[in-house]
Parts: structure tokens; sequence; C-alpha cells
């Protein structure tokens, strides 16, 4: 028994183990399923294999690809898959991130591994433990192909669905010629495994199996899937009226269906009513702290289920400010309507009167440098009493981290030639920061990279109890007439955490719509970088706005003029630079068309099956 857990567990713990690719990499005369089938290890093997196939957006690039960041590595791969998403130049056979094939492959071992895995032979001395784990491995299986096809779904919408072994045939280019299937029987079938599975699984996992699908992930999978389902995108959306299969049949509803905004609040609260999961708060006079911590550790208090992830400091150099104290790369910068995104610690947006928000001046007082509170000085008034997650998440001109070891404050503002003077930007090195903002979020205080010392242990959050809040806050605010306390209950939950004060605070709060909007943005910054903005936009198919149109940094590579017009004598000083600064420039236009909403199948797929049918636009 315990050789098959400490197996298990570090499989997870390497996210990319060898031993896990050998349906890949081995030879079929060599390791066929029927090889792999009875064998009781290399059927763990291929669970492991299924786990290590799940999404994981650790430092991913898809921040870039909305109203987050933009990706400034103009040499590195992932800054022209951004760029293609921001121009709208990706297409039916270039979609960085469709991964149409590969998922099919994924379902594909799923479905050999649910068709097979009790007839596995296991050894007589350890019937009676497998009696117990062969039905778990089953669930666990169903889970992730469940998870697989919600990938899919939010991806596509109408696809295929094959769920025996059978019906995906990966050898013949066209011996799979199935239609799509629609987006509501796609939706059905992730929720009935669901709920199916939930009760074959632990509701919580002894520690050597953390990372191992709970009954909480079912329920959260549910959950997610449904506030998708009852989002604009795919409840009544006349834009995909003419989608059909060849025989007719519609792929996407075009009825509005108000009661499936009941069912996604209903299974939110599902999760919630388990009482296994609280906000993670260990810090109750540190709302920064309360927030920023558990992306930089494994605590499981909050998370429902994650990506076991090993110790690295991979993301850590990748996001840190360019200079000399922190030696990292700045892959993305924050955009400025990102920044604005949080309200202040009032609870106005920065727009609204009352707000108190200063766009000029400066101030000086403290700020968490992520091991304890610092004194600083000359920081501008725009980053002055603002949301805690503001601190937690965003780097900014004089922003502290670890002084004790760095010695000085963020500079991201021009200085001269750049190199060694400013964390932002050096001449000619792409690998910088040049405009005004670093990501904080997930790196970890514990690692010295200066000195390269300590190291940085953080999980991917899939699911946590946060998400959960706010989908039934949303749910419930679409479903009512107008909100009550049962949607101003859990996002102010979510607040609090924070110490952000409660809602309604504006008129606006007591309407479906300005609680709507309420809602989009504490979803916005709550799960800031951590790959659903991208998605959520599209959900709520506001990203031909939020997508489609010029996006600002600031002003970090300023112009001769721009210097001399400052008035400071020396226009290569640390002065001038941080005398044109802070003004907001753009950065790229970006462009959304109404296509964009859902991904093209791919046309190679097309080509190996008539029977499939094109998305709206492609």
């Amino acid at each position: 028994m315990k050789k098959t857990c400490l197996f298990l567990v570090s499989v997870f713990l390497l996210v990319a183990a060898s031993c896990n690719k050998y349906l890949d990499v081995v030879p079929n005369e060599y390791v066929t399923d029927d090889d792999v089938y009875n064998n009781i290890n290399l059927a763990e093997q291929a669970l492991a294999r299924l786990y290590n196939a799940m999404p994981d957006e650790t430092g991913s690039t898809i921040t870039s690809y909305t109203d987050e960041s933009y990706h400034h590595w103009t040499d590195n791969g992932g800054a022209l898959d951004a760029y293609k998403f921001n121009l709208g130049t990706w297409s039916t056979t270039d979609n960085p991130i469709g991964n149409w094939a590969g998922r099919y492959q994924d379902i594909r071992r799923a479905n050999t591994f649910i068709e097979r895995i009790e007839k596995v032979p296991v050894p007589l001395d350890r019937s009676e433990y497998y009696q117990t784990w062969i039905p778990r491995y089953k669930a666990e299986a169903r889970f992730l192909r469940a998870m697989f096809y919600f990938e899919l779904f939010k991806r596509f919408g109408a696809v295929p669905l094959l769920t025996s072994s059978a019906s995906i045939d990966l050898n013949e280019a066209a011996s799979s010629n199935v239609e799509r299937n629609s987006t509501d029987e796609i939706v059905d079938f992730i929720v009935s495994e669901c709920d199916d599975i939930a009760s074959s699984l632990p509701s919580v996992q002894e520690p050597s199996q953390v990372g191992r699908v709970t009954q909480g992930a079912a329920l959260a999978l549910k959950a997610r899937t449904l506030i998708y389902a009852a989002s604009p995108l795919f409840n009544g959306n006349a834009l995909y009226k003419d989608i059909s299969n060849q025989d007719g049949k519609k792929l996407f509803s075009q009825a509005y269906d108000r009661e499936k905004w009941k069912r996604a609040a209903d299974a939110a609260m599902n999760v919630i009513n388990l009482g296994i999961y609280s906000l993670y708060s260990p810090f109750p006079d540190n709302p920064i702290q309360n927030y920023a911590a558990q992306f930089h550790t494994r605590d499981y208090t909050e998370s429902i289920f994650q990506r076991i992830k090993e110790n690295s400091t991979g993301l850590d150099g990748n996001w840190l400010p360019n200079g000399p104290p922190f030696k990292g790369n700045g892959q993305f910068t924050p955009l400025q309507e990102m920044i604005d995104s949080y309200e202040m610690k009032n609870g106005y947006p920065i727009g609204e009167q009352g707000s108190n928000y200063q766009s000029t001046g400066f101030w000086s007082g403290q700020l968490w440098d992520g091991l304890k509170w610092q004194a600083v000085s000359n920081i501008s008034n725009m980053y002055k009493d603002r949301d805690p997650r503001f601190y937690a998440s965003i780097f900014f001109q004089y922003d502290v981290w670890r002084y004790d070891a760095t010695k000085r404050p963020v500079k991201l503002a021009f200085w001269g030639s750049g190199n060694g003077k400013t964390d932002g930007w050096a001449n000619s090195k792409s690998g910088t920061n040049p405009w005004g903002y670093n990501i904080r979020k997930f790196l970890s205080p514990d690692y010295d990279r200066n000195a390269n010392t300590g190291t940085a242990k953080r999980n991917w959050p899939v699911y946590r109890l946060a998400e959960m809040y706010l989908i039934y806050a949303e749910a419930m605010n679409e479903y009512l007439d107008a909100p009550d306390n049962r949607v101003y209950e859990y996002i102010n939950k979510v607040r609090n955490r924070v110490k952000m004060p409660a809602l309604p605070i504006l008129a606006a709060d007591q309407t479906k719509a300005g609680m709507r909007k309420r809602i989009q943005n504490e979803n916005r910054v709550e799960f800031a970088f951590e790959a659903h903005r991208f998605w959520d936009v599209r959900r709520w198919m506001i990203a031909s706005t939020v997508d489609n149109q010029a996006v600002h940094v600031l002003n970090a590579k300023p112009s001769a003029a721009e210097l001399a017009a400052s008035g400071v004598q020396d226009v290569n000083s640390e002065e001038a630079g941080v005398a044109v600064f802070y003004k907001p420039v753009i950065i790229q236009t970006r462009i959304f068309q109404d296509k964009h909403y859902l991904m093209p199948v791919p046309q190679s797929e097309i080509d190996k099956d008539p029977k499939l049918v094109q998305n709206y636009g492609w």
C-alpha cells in the first residue's frame, strides 16, 4: 500500500516525470494497452499520466491575452502568441491554446482507463486494499475526463462527446466521423459525471494523498461548469443561432433559461455547505498577507483542488523586477486598466465621487515588503489607500520587496541608460520590464534571488473557496430581480478577508446591473493573474469592449522632448524620469471580433472529419 501511495504522490509532485510519458514514447510493440491493463503498477501510472494532463496555468502567458497584462519578451514564443490574440491574427490553423487533438488524446486514455481498470489483475495479498482503491481510481479518471471536456467546452462550446475508447481511433485520420454534441449535452454530461462520482471520493485526502481528486473537487467542477452554462455566451446567445450539424441539429440553445443561474448557485452552495473549506486568513492584522501568503505556501485551508508543484523558483525569476537587487526578468507588465480596477480601501471605484483617489502628488508611510512593514516615501498618490489585494499583486514605483536584502525600493521609471539603475528596463535587452509595473502575486518572499537562497513552495489553485462564493453571488444576482442579502453576503465574505467594506456602497449596487458590474470586478481583482479573466470576459460577453481597445502602461521610456520639458536640469537623472513617469501611454491597440468569443474547430480536424461544422465567423 505504501509503495503505491508514494509512487502516485511523487508523480503529482514531478509535473512532467519521465515515467508518465510511457504511452507516448515507448513503441506500441513493447507497451500496449493490454500490457498496461494486465499490470496494476502500469495501470496506476496510466492514472498518473491523466493527472499530469490537467491544465497547468502556473506562470501562464494567458494573462497577457486579455486586459490584465502585456507580454514584452519580444524574442519569446509566448509573446508572439499574445500578439496573435491581442491583434486578432489567430486562426483555424494557428490557435496556440486550442488543444483540440491533445484533449481528445487525453479523453481516449481516460476512456480506456475507465473501461479496463476494474479488470486489472491484482496480487492476492493486496486484494482487500484494491477493493477500496480501484473504485476510487475509476472515479478519479471520470473526474479528469469531465475536466478535459470542460476545457473543450469553454474553448469551443459544442464538441463531440466520446465516452468509449473505441470511438476515438487516433491512428485513423478519418475514423472518427462524428458530429458535435450540443453545449447543453456537454454540460449535462459533465454535471452528471460529477454528481455520480462525488460519493465515491473522499471529502478530504490524507496528507500523503494531497493533490488527488476529492468530493469537493467534483462539486466545484460542477459549479464552474454551470456558471459558464448560465452565462450570456451559452445561455440564449443569438450569435450562434445558425450553428447546426448537417442533419439540422442546433448546437447552441436559443432559449434564455433563468433557471440555469439557480442551478449554478445551488451547485456552488453544495461546495460551501461541505463545511470543509474556509477563506485563508491567518493574519487578522495584515489583510495584504491574508491574501498574498496563500499563493506562495502549501496551505490547504481554502484550496478545494490544486495542481501540486515541485519546489521551483522559475516563476520568481520570470516575474521579479530586473534590477540588481531582484535579478528577475519582469515577463509581464500589468496594464493601467488592471491597476485602475482595484478599488480604494473605502470601497469606492477610483472613478466614483467619494473615492478620494488622486492621480497627482505623493505620500509617505509604510508598505508591506513580503516579510515586514517598511517605511517608504515619495509614493504616488495613485497607489495610496487601495484595496489590499493591490499591494499583494502589483509592484509599482518605489514599492518594497524583502527590503533588508534588497536595500532599496523598486525603481521602474526612466533613469539614464537604465542598466543597473532601474528595475524596469535596460538598453537592447528584451527580457526586462520597461512599462512601469510588475506582477507581484505568487512570488515567494522566502526566496532571495540575489543571494540565491531559499525557495518557492507553491501549488497552482485549480478551485478555491473564494470562487464558490463569487459563483453563488453572481448566479443569485442574475436569478433575482434585484440583489438581496443572499448576494451581498457571499461577495462580502471575499471582501472581508482583506478588510474591504461591505456592499452595497453605491446606489447602483442595489440594482442587478450595478451589482453585476461589482461582481465582475470582484472576480477580476480576486483572481488576478490566475487564468480566469481571459475566459470570464468571454462568458460575460464583454470582451468585445475590454479586449477591443487601446491599453495603457506608464511612461517609463519618455522621449527626449518630454525629459527636457520636465524642468529637471539633468535629463538623465532619476528625478527627471520620475517627473514624466506617471502618465498613461498606449502600449497596444487590441482587436477583438465577435468570432473570437469561441475558438474555431481546427481546420485539420474538419479536413479529417467532414461531419464537423465550424464555429461562428470562422
